[in-house]
Order: structure tokens, then sequence, then C-alpha cells
């Protein structure tokens, strides 16, 4: 069964309808009330490139998204604009070059932990939230050096937290000025544990002084941990607990989720996993870790990662807001082909998820070219598609920083586990076949399935 629209659900995604009219193919821009927001502009699918790059300057997160989410993500990378948000990307982007993303101990040491997990013989299990273990364990040990094991230890304790407080603050937002009516109890109390849990990190990165660490570094011949890469160039730990917390909340849930959906769909289309796992056999055989240039020499793997973005974008429905009065350069008029103006304020909605479903931009369907909404990654072998009509990682200056470290650590999750399961089983049934969208998309119910080990030579 193809995953369908309808069921698509959740928080930011709950006016369908608008959202339908929107993308419905018109070129018209479509005023609507959200929430809160007396002005939202729900963006014609051809005002992307405008917002998000053309025009980058004249939109942003906005003060009022800023203050929002200020608890949580205080000033990070997703929470500000300009000058601070400029500083943001300067800061992290040297610690995702490409000789990082190459590493692939951290992923490996934590997939043989995963691996573990999982029994072989068809036992059902919940893949997803060992997927969320995983990508939580391997992020920490990332930045921080040390993982906090939650594949270990079962989910632990800054685990919850992390997760409990992104559910409140979502809902919070939602809330808009009255987000004070919203029960914060545990809100409170999972920042709490955030925090405890950061604090001595940072700390003992403080302890040293730049010169310190980088003769640290010289002296161990290995390479500083990213907290201490950031502890370089800033000594104030508020920026870089900031930092932490969001590209915790990047490297955990956005890649956690695309697994999520990858494996549902795997074991929904069997001739699909076989094939795949036929192409990863062909290239390193059973045991054999990929290297880097191994993953992008497996086309269908890169087909099976690039269609499950494309039906599951893991940030479906997205914001920005006119940080003066401006215009879109479509939009307005009889014809929706005129440029139409934008009030300082004005609230902007687009949707990765329509995007990448809309009929219109892609071919009639025959044998090479499936029905949008259906899991088929032989549609890459001949479908390309065009400027801003595939955008899982965003565009333009904001695009994800952490791009290619996602898709590789994907990738290569993908290899060793259908390396050692030659069947993957589908245990979940149509009431699971559902999603929700909070801050980023995920199963609503897990992904229960069970895999069977291949027989030993």
């Amino acid at each position: 069964m193809a995953f369908r629209t309808s069921s698509f659900h959740g928080n930011s995604l709950k006016y369908p309808k608008q959202i339908e009219t929107w993308t419905s193919g018109t070129g018209y821009t479509t005023t609507a009330h959200l929430q809160f927001h007396s002005h939202l502009r729900l963006l014609p699918n051809s005002g992307l490139e405008a917002i998000l790059a053309t025009q980058f300057n004249d939109y942003g997160k906005g003060e009022n998204f800023t203050r929002d989410w200020q608890d949580f993500l205080g000033h990070g990378i997703f929470a500000t604009d300009g000058e601070e948000w400029a500083t943001s990307r300067q800061l992290l982007r040297p610690y995702f070059a490409q000789t990082r993303v190459r590493d692939f101990q951290i992923f490996e040491t934590y997939v043989q932990k995963l691996l573990y997990l999982i029994d072989g013989q068809g036992q059902e299990i919940d893949i997803s939230k060992l997927f969320y273990g995983f990508t939580l364990d391997a992020a920490t040990d990332f930045l921080l050096g040390r993982s906090v094991d939650s594949l270990g230890n079962g989910e632990s304790q800054f685990a919850h937290a992390f997760s409990e407080v992104q559910r409140i603050q979502n809902t919070r937002a939602r809330a808009g000025p009255f987000q004070h009516l919203v029960p914060s109890k545990n809100f409170w109390k999972g920042l709490k544990v955030m925090d405890s849990f950061i604090e001595p990190f940072i700390q003992d990165a403080l302890n040293f002084s730049p010169e310190e660490l980088d003769e640290k570094e010289a002296k161990s011949g290995n390479e500083s941990t990213w907290l201490q890469s950031v502890a370089k160039f800033t000594r104030d730990r508020k920026v870089i607990r900031d930092q932490i917390v969001n590209i915790l909340l990047a490297g955990r849930d956005t890649t956690a989720g695309t697994l999520s959906f990858l494996f549902k769909e795997l074991s929904r289309h069997p001739k699909a996993y076989g094939k795949l796992r036929q192409q990863i056999l062909e290239k390193v055989g059973s045991q054999q870790a990929p290297t880097y240039e191994d993953l992008k020499d497996m086309p269908y793997l890169q087909h099976c990662i690039s269609e499950t973005l494309r039906i599951y974008p893991a940030v479906p429905f997205n914001m920005r807001v006119s940080l003066k009065d401006t215009r879109l350069p479509r939009g307005g008029g009889h014809d929706g082909l005129s440029p139409v103006g934008i009030k300082k304020d004005t609230v902007i909605g687009y949707s990765a998820r329509y995007l990448h479903i809309d009929p219109a931009r892609y071919p009639a369907v025959s044998a090479s070219s499936p029905p949008v909404l259906d899991f088929s990654p032989e549609r890459w072998e001949t479908w390309t598609p065009r400027p801003w009509q595939y955008i899982p990682f965003n565009g333009g200056p904001r695009i994800c920083i952490g791009q290619q470290f996602a898709l590789t650590e994907i990738a290569y999750t993908t290899v060793r586990i259908v390396q050692r399961f030659d069947r993957l089983e589908k245990y979940w049934g149509v009431e699971d076949d559902r999603v929700k969208s909070e801050i980023v998309v995920s199963p609503v119910n897990g992904v229960k399935v069970g895999f069977f080990s291949a027989a030993k030579p």
C-alpha cells in the first residue's frame, strides 16, 4: 500500500484544505488565518526561490519565533537571523567538512550496538525507537566526545528530557500569546536535566585555553571534538550551549526519522529490500564496512534514500517572516504571474511535503514514472527534479549545514543493517500507517518489524 496524503496529520499540517488550495498547481498566493497570525500567505511553489535564496535578506525566522523558542534553542543557528545566524553558521561549518563526513568510526561503534539489540530471528521490534537511540548516542559522542549511551541503558534521562522538552515547546509555540496557559512543569524540568548534562562538558572544554586545546590535539594525534573546536572560537558558555542543543535537534531527530521511514517502506516493499541487499552484497559483501566511495557508488541505495526524503521530508511544513515591506516576484494579478506586495511581519508558509508530491511537477504516470505518492526508488533512474522541486534539506544560504553528514550516516547505517539480515518482515498494520509532524516528522506508532539473519556460509 503506498503512502497517501491522508496519512499525514499532526500539528504542522492542521489545515489541509487551505494548504491543498495553495498547492493545487495555481500560481496565486493565498491569504489565510492560521493560529494567531493575522497575515499568513501560503506560498506558491514558484516563490520558494525568492524567500529562500534570491531575496534571502528580506525573509527570516522573525522576532516572534526567536522569542517563542529561546528557552529551548536560545540564540542558536535555527532560531536567529542576520548577523547572529551568519556567525553561528561560520562557527559550525568547519566541523562538517568532508574529512569529518568520511570518518565512520563513530557510526560503526553505535551501529554495532544497534545490531546487537536485533535478534535476527524475526522477533518484533520497534526499529524506530532503536534509531532514535542510535542517532542520539552518535550525535552526543560526535558533539561532546562522550555518548549518553541510550542504546546501552534504555532511554536515558537526557533522552527522555530532550523529547519531552521538544513536545511541550511545540505546543507552546502553537499557543502563541496564550503559551503561558500551557502546562510547562515538565518543560522546565526537562530543560534543567538537559543543561545539567551539557554543562560539565562545556566546563571541561573551557578549562583549556584555545592554545592549550591546539597543543592537546597535537600531542594526542587525535582531532578535537566538536565542542573543543567551538571552544577555540568562543568562550561564551551560553553560545556553546545553544549551538549544542540546535545541532542535537538536527542530529538526532531528522536522521532517526528518515531511517525509520526508509525501513518502514522497505518492509512494505520486500522486492526493494531484496534489490538493495543484492547491490550491497555485490559491492562490499556481507561483512566489510563500506567506505565513503562505496556508499556513493551504490545507486539503488542512494535512490532509496532520495525517495524516502521525497515522500517524508524531515520538516514537511516551514515558515518565514518578512523582515521588511517587500514583494514576491509572482503570485499576484488576475493570472498569478504578477508581483505581489508583502507587508513587514507577514508569515509566509511553504511545504516541502506538498512540493514533493505535486503531480503537476512530474511526468504523466507510466511504467517508468509511477504515481507521485508511491514509494519507488526506481523513479530516480529516469527522473531528475528541477531546481526548487526537491528541497528535503531546505535551500539557499540556509540549506542544512549537516546535509552530507546526515546522508552519509543514513547510508552507512542502512548498509550495515541490510548486510546482516536477508529478510525484513512488516509487523505494523493499517492503523500504524500514520505520520505525525511536530518539530520534525515521525511515525505515529513507531515502526514494528522483524529481521531475519542471513544463513552463515
